[in-house]
């Protein structure tokens, strides 16, 4: 594991869109791995500045989402397909139909998840999967849990995963408390892994997980198994 320490959220945002971009630049037709929350705004913001002003293009690759609420649709303003939409899609030449984000409305959620990993089998695993931590440490949706879940998976939201996300709705109860995740086989297939965090008590949940034992009750210690990950953390 790579740590790389920062002042700021810009300066660390601008790093992460470096390495992303590096992968762009290197395969034009990669696999993207993407993120939502808070964590990778300032990222694709620099990719979208340098999509514009350094001709770095999306026209080629195709992106596989880690989650979304169960029961959003992609148009509602808290869906996590609508996030992508505005912090991104919208902003690059990616193909709408290369971007793919777990359907939250599908009739049989279990078969959205069998075929979302058989999407990421087909697709090879991504090339680089980008990715947040949560105040209790999961990664993607991935909660803590008795064991590692691989597949992609329906799963309960914990309180502090509920009260963290409160802040994008309009109150706590109006939070979704299911989400469809990508399982824990699916993030380790990416080649190269890159976690973005800033704060005293994200770095405090990333020491604990590259420091202590691997354990499904802090998920991201599992990234410790992964031959290529690189931290990116600002201090704020």
């Amino acid at each position: 594991m790579e740590f790389h320490a920062f002042k700021s959220f810009g300066e660390m945002s601008a790093a992460a869109a470096l390495a992303v971009a590096g992968t762009l630049r290197e395969k034009p037709d990669c696999v993207l791995g993407l993120a939502t929350g808070s964590s990778p705004v300032g990222t694709y913001d620099e990719l979208v500045r340098m999509h514009h002003e350094e001709g770095l293009s999306f026209a080629r690759c195709t992106t596989v989402n880690l989650d979304e609420y169960l029961g959003l649709a992609g148009t509602h303003p808290q869906s996590y397909r609508f996030f992508m939409e505005k912090h991104l899609f919208s902003r690059v030449d990616v193909r709408r139909d290369a971007t793919f984000v777990p359907d939250g409305t599908a009739a049989d959620p279990a078969a959205e998840c069998a075929a979302y990993d058989a999407r990421l089998a087909r697709l090879g695993g991504t090339d680089l999967q980008l990715l947040g931590i949560g105040p209790d440490g999961h990664v993607g949706f991935n909660e803590p849990d008795d064991v590692f879940t691989p597949q992609t998976h329906v799963v309960d939201l914990a309180p502090s995963t509920i009260e963290a996300n409160s802040r994008f709705f309009a109150s706590e109860t109006d939070v979704p408390r299911k989400a469809i995740t990508m399982g824990m086989k699916g993030i380790l297939l990416a080649r190269k892994i890159v976690l973005v965090a800033s704060g005293a008590a994200k770095r405090a949940k990333i020491d604990a997980a590259f420091s202590g034992p691997v354990t499904p009750r802090l998920p991201a210690s599992i990234l410790q198994l992964h031959r290529d990950v690189t931290v990116f953390w600002s201090e704020t």
